[in-house]
């Protein structure tokens, strides 16, 4: 999950009061005036940093981490890295990426490590965004909900297609930019130039190219480093129910989307057909190490399921079909089944997969390899938006298929041999063994929500982040590395920037919170917490233009290795690994599609953190290994932290401006 701002998305979808489900008012969802594609060539490239900033940013980000001596011997270490290998291996990158304009340099390595990673995607890898029920109970129905989302969703897909999607911008004045006349005059400036066209409107066009990788795409495993299928020319849906796979036809010969009851009916087909638990679920065999996934892969596909396998990797996408029903009070079950389940009946292979329950409940649980979740966030909110405003079947509608096929909806077979039944229960017992170790808690606060912030001068974002910082402190009295997922899809081929929330001022206050001698006041507090949302706003400010620190040593390390360099002082430093061991990962997403988003820890003694800032309320979900880390009495501290900042907020002026 990115920050990404809430007001990022523009549509030119207006809801109808009927909706018509013939021509190409109902094949497409939107027909933008900018061509959809309109920025990309405009896009500003992504900056490789200074190396002195980015040394001095490292140094910023590592003085509350370290006690002084740690200290001096990483910024020895750095010192010397800026005047032997850093120049060298700074030239170097910079000559690459001088010869590849058409991309960015992180783009290449980034993806290529997510596809090296062994590590089984669900927890590790794969998110997942959990959308709010239909406000019309009606509509919550299985099946019913089911065709909605599909049919816009397919709507979706058929409009980016086309390249009738509207760009993705970002609208800092919503009420200046997002207008008749700023699509006028961007839709006219040649496509070079217009990205500029739109910085005088304060809008900001961001990347699109990860959009490819929505649909009729998979990764498979392969040895060593897996690779990423597409294909553009596929009808179907996959459908998994209780552990069996269908293939469901959803484009007509023609490549249109069928009639709203003809998919309404060939859905309840598959929900009516009721089979008992599949007696071997190959899905869970998505949740295995990539190596041991890849052999028994390649063994399927010997024995003869070739076809069974081409039919799920050409698939649209997965849509999985459940039975839970979500408890409002306690949403953790629903939200464990849909992060990783018992791995039965999904296919986490899949660029996404579109999960349904019994009761309604929805959510997209995505691959992460091909993107960073832009592209997922602006689907996922357009279908909510779509289906809660203008859905094209009703509890009165009537499923109808013309269809003389069977083929239409078709149970996908396989052979198996002991090798694979093994193998499926190998899978199962490591899955299991692993989801049991994985603990989940949820906090819901409303004592701080967006309005407060905004009454209080002060970022949300960094009232939140703060509150990660003094519950880890209130837990273990010391201070931890931190990450905070930043989007710099305003570049082309942008992927996302560290944005580091522990800093020097994010210490001073929780220690002086903490301090029972000699306590400070709520006015000199509040004084150290604006300090802390200012220097908050700046990182991320540096971090959205491609200005953090991270990902360029990274690329810098990078290039080290692909040139056969010795690792240079830096990166051999012990305090390098550890501001990489990411104890508290977070991430957060603001949408009014969204009930929650959460992922797993990104090591073994962290925790993962999904969070968000509503106008009533803020919510987090936690997500921890239970042999490591106490996620209960985390949520705990994070519940008494924002108690803490509250009365501070309450008990104190805001900073005039």
């Amino acid at each position: 999950m990115l920050r990404v701002p809430r007001n990022h998305l523009t549509t030119c979808y207006r809801a109808k009061s009927t909706r018509s489900a013939s021509g190409d008012d109902y094949q497409y969802m939107q027909r933008t005036r900018i061509p959809m594609l309109h920025f990309q060539a405009s896009l500003p490239r992504l900056p490789i940093p200074k190396l002195e900033k980015t040394c001095e940013r490292y140094l910023a980000a590592q003085k509350p981490l370290l006690i002084d001596e740690a200290y001096r011997k990483t910024k020895d270490n750095v010192d010397r890295f800026m005047i032997s290998d850093g120049p060298k291996l700074q030239k170097l990158l910079q000559q690459k990426d001088s010869k590849n304009k058409h991309t960015s340099y992180i783009s290449e390595p980034w993806f290529d490590m997510y596809l090296r990673d062994r590590a089984p995607l669900p927890i590790n890898y794969n998110p997942l965004l959990m959308m709010n029920h239909d406000t019309r109970p009606a509509y919550n129905d299985h099946l019913l909900r089911t065709t909605n989302l599909v049919v816009s969703s397919l709507r979706f897909m058929k409009s980016l297609r086309a390249q009738l999607l509207e760009p993705e911008v970002f609208h800092l004045n919503p009420a200046k930019s997002d207008t008749h006349t700023f699509r006028t005059v961007a839709s006219l400036a040649p496509s070079l130039i217009s990205t500029y066209v739109a910085y005088a409107f304060k809008a900001f066009p961001l990347d699109m190219s990860q959009y490819q990788g929505l649909f009729g795409a998979t990764r498979i495993p392969e040895t060593g480093k897996d690779r990423i299928y597409r294909n553009d020319k596929s009808k179907h849906l996959l459908v998994l129910r209780n552990g069996h796979m269908y293939s469901v036809d959803v484009l007509d010969e023609a490549g249109n989307i069928e009639q709203p009851q003809t998919l309404l009916a060939r859905f309840k087909r598959v929900l009516d057909e009721n089979r008992p638990p599949a007696e071997n679920s190959l899905g869970v065999l998505t949740t295995e190490n990539r190596d041991t996934w890849a052999k028994i892969r390649y063994h399927l596909s010997e024995i003869g399921n070739e076809k069974a396998l081409r039919t799920i990797d050409s698939a649209l996408f997965c849509l999985c079909l459940d039975n839970g029903t979500i408890d409002p009070e306690q949403p953790i079950p629903m939200i464990r089944d849909f992060l990783f389940g018992n791995g039965t009946n999904r296919w986490f292979d899949k660029s996404f997969s579109l999960i349904v329950s019994k009761d309604g409940t929805a959510g997209i649980n995505f691959e992460h390899s091909w993107g960073d979740g832009v592209a997922v966030l602006r689907y996922f909110q357009e279908i909510y938006k779509e289906t809660m405003k203008s859905p094209f079947v009703h509890p009165d509608s009537v499923p109808q298929d013309d269809s003389k096929s069977d083929d239409v909806v078709k149970l996908i077979e396989f052979k198996l041999d002991d090798r694979i039944r093994d193998g499926i229960i190998d899978a199962q017992n490591h899955h299991n063994s692993v989801i049991d170790s994985l603990d989940m808690n949820y906090l819901k606060y409303d004592g701080i929500n967006k309005n407060i912030c905004k009454k209080q001068k002060i970022s949300p974002d960094s009232v939140m982040q703060l509150g990660f910082q003094l519950a880890f402190y209130k837990q273990h009295s010391k201070f931890v590395a931190t990450y905070e997922s930043c989007s710099t899809a305003a570049f082309r081929h942008g992927r996302t920037e560290t944005m580091r929330p522990c800093t020097v001022a994010t210490k001073e206050f929780c220690e002086a919170i903490e301090r029972k001698k000699n306590p400070l006041s709520p006015t000199e507090l509040r004084a150290l917490m604006d300090k802390c949302s200012a220097l908050h706003g700046q990182l991320t400010k540096e971090a959205a233009m491609g200005q953090g620190f991270d990902r360029h040593l990274f690329g810098l390390r990078h290039t080290a290795e692909t040139n056969d360099i010795p690792p240079p002082c830096i990166f051999q430093d012990p305090a390098y690994a550890a501001i990489n061991q990411n104890i508290l990962s977070t991430s957060t997403l603001s949408s009014p599609a969204l009930l929650a988003g959460c992922f797993g820890p990104v090591v073994q003694d962290g925790y993962g953190i999904g969070y968000n800032i509503q106008e009533g309320f803020l919510g987090s979900v936690v997500t921890s290994y239970k042999s490591h880390r106490d996620g209960q009495d985390f949520v705990n501290c994070l519940r008494s932290a924002y108690e803490d900042i509250a009365k501070v907020l309450n008990n104190s002026t805001p900073p005039s401006k």
